[in-house]
């Protein structure tokens, strides 16, 4: 099995050296011959190094999911059982086990075994190298499930105020009728008094403009008036010879002056009354300007109106949105306590053969037992052998050193011997050539 993927195969006793770093004590005899319990805490301990996921982690949310049972009791062994399996499953097909199951735990073969602990060890010391980057995960993870828990505390917060907003509007929907009749009286109210305004001041512009032209005419005779005066001053300042004259002079200049007296105080009674008008028109003006300053706070309150409305719909889609995702988790929780019924029955049944297998399994533990008792006789016996045979090779190995110092000692004094009858012969043999008269070279 361990062929097919990318991690390597380990021994046992490298099997129980990285556990025994990890400082998790195991032997050689339990890796060679597993049991159910043996390798369901060695699975525990990996899972728990890698993803700090343990039995006291998950029964918090194994009590969540009895509280929704109707017998707890029955399946609380079950359900975390169940849970512990997920678990181990995701982990070993992170660590590229694809077909791991609960028979790897209830029935553990010790090939496969060691095939899933070589897995394990792989992927744990692998995380131990990744440490940082892992560790840089879970505070991603933790800061994404803090942000979760903070916008379902804000959907929350949101339905409230939607709720809040719709027991308003539901309490402000007569007035907002009523407003909303107001707002069109006082529009048609308003849009008349703009027509009337606009009527009014095309009045007070003709008005101004009669007013500037007697103010002209007012100039024009006051001026008028004036040279009069001076040619009455110029006149009185003469003596003129005919009494008549200067008579019929006055009687007109008089009667002339008395219609401008009257022209004046016809003007003047014209200017108080365009002085009223334009009063009056003032007052209009201002009471106007505030029906104005009313429209524009009133278009104001139905634009803030619009938006509450744009609002509360844009909640009503949020809220309609959030009520289709709690079905579709009511859903997925039907089909999840039907997959955990399946289950259930699954695992009655598993553990009914697997009861049959532990029977099974213990009359050939204690077959096994009575052959290991027998085979550790034979190597106590054995062993006493290998002592024996040991001690022999020793003493044979002491009398060969013994030996190889004696034929050493033996070699060096007959090479001694053989360097010192050389020397001697080389001293004959010269001997002999200078008594000869022959010359020898030696070789």
């Amino acid at each position: 099995m361990a062929g097919q993927y990318w991690f390597p195969s380990m021994s046992v006793t490298e099997i129980v050296d990285a556990f025994s770093g990890w400082g998790i004590s195991v032997s050689h005899e339990q890796v060679l011959r597993p049991t159910a319990d043996f390798v369901l805490g060695i699975y525990s301990a990996c899972l728990q190094q890698v993803t700090n996921i343990s039995h006291e982690s998950l029964q918090e949310p194994v009590q969540i999911a009895l509280a929704t049972l109707d017998s707890p009791d029955m399946y609380a062994q079950a359900l975390a059982h169940n849970f512990l399996l997920f678990h181990l499953q995701r982990f070993a097909k992170a660590a590229k086990i694809t077909d791991f199951s609960s028979r790897d735990i209830s029935f553990p073969d010790p090939e496969r075994t060691r095939s899933v602990f070589s897995a394990f060890i792989n992927l744990v010391k692998f995380s131990e190298q990744c440490e940082s980057f892992i560790a840089g995960l879970r505070e991603k993870s933790a800061a994404v499930a803090e942000e979760r828990n903070r916008v379902m505390g804000d959907l929350k917060d949101a339905e409230r105020r939607v709720q809040t907003v719709k027991e308003r509007l539901a309490q402000d929907e007569p007035k907002c009728a009523v407003l909303h009749a107001e707002n069109e009286e006082i529009t048609k109210y308003l849009i008349s008094c703009k027509e009337r305004q606009k009527a009014l001041l095309e009045v007070i512009s003709s008005l101004r403009q009669e007013k500037a032209d007697y103010l002209a005419r007012k100039t024009s005779a006051n001026a008028e008036a004036e040279q009069i005066h001076e040619q009455i001053s110029r006149t009185r300042s003469r003596i003129v010879q005919s009494p008549e004259r200067i008579k019929r002079n006055i009687v007109t200049m008089s009667s002339a002056a008395a219609e401008d007296k009257k022209t004046v105080a016809m003007h003047e009674t014209k200017i108080r009354d365009l002085q009223t008008r334009i009063t009056s028109l003032l007052d209009i003006e201002k009471n106007v300007r505030s029906c104005v300053e009313q429209l524009q706070i009133i278009e104001k309150e139905m634009i803030s109106l619009d938006a509450s409305k744009k609002s509360l719909a844009d909640f009503r889609d949020q809220l309609s949105e959030k009520k289709g995702e709690v079905n579709e988790l009511i859903l997925k929780r039907e089909r999840v306590n039907k997959q955990l019924s399946n289950a259930q029955e699954k695992l009655e049944r598993a553990q009914r053969h697997a009861e049959d297998k532990r029977l099974a399994s213990q009359q050939t533990i204690e077959r096994l037992q009575r052959e290991y008792e027998e085979m550790s006789v034979e190597r106590r016996d054995n062993d006493k052998q290998v002592e024996e045979m040991r001690a022999q090779a020793d003493e044979i190995e002491r009398k060969m050193t013994e030996h190889l110092k004696k034929s050493e000692a033996e070699l060096n004094q007959l090479l001694t011997e053989y360097w010192k009858l050389r020397d001697e012969t080389d001293v004959y043999m010269e001997t002999l050539a200078s008594g000869l008269g022959m010359q020898v070279r030696s070789k």
